[in-house]
């Protein structure tokens, strides 16, 4: 039996960037250290900014996550 889970909302960081949304999804490192990505949208480009000078390692869950926040800074870049 095959169950489809879909992937939990991003976490939203409080407040907003120029009245728009920012999103942050959870990751790791490659030395598996907490780090995060975070999206958000200027003008009408999305904005993806990783660790300073690292590597995003991502689960399946967390992938969906950005897969969610890109999805929604992409719509509202074309708004």
């Amino acid at each position: 039996m095959n169950l489809v889970r879909s992937a939990p909302a991003p976490l939203e960081l409080q407040g907003t960037f120029a009245g728009r949304r920012v999103w942050r999804v959870s990751c790791g490192d490659v030395i598996s250290r907490e780090r995060c990505l975070t999206v958000l949208v200027e003008r009408n480009q999305v904005v993806l900014v990783g660790p300073p000078g690292e590597t995003a390692v991502l689960t399946a869950g967390q992938l969906g996550q950005l897969r969610v926040a890109l999805r929604e800074a992409a719509e509202q870049a074309e708004r």
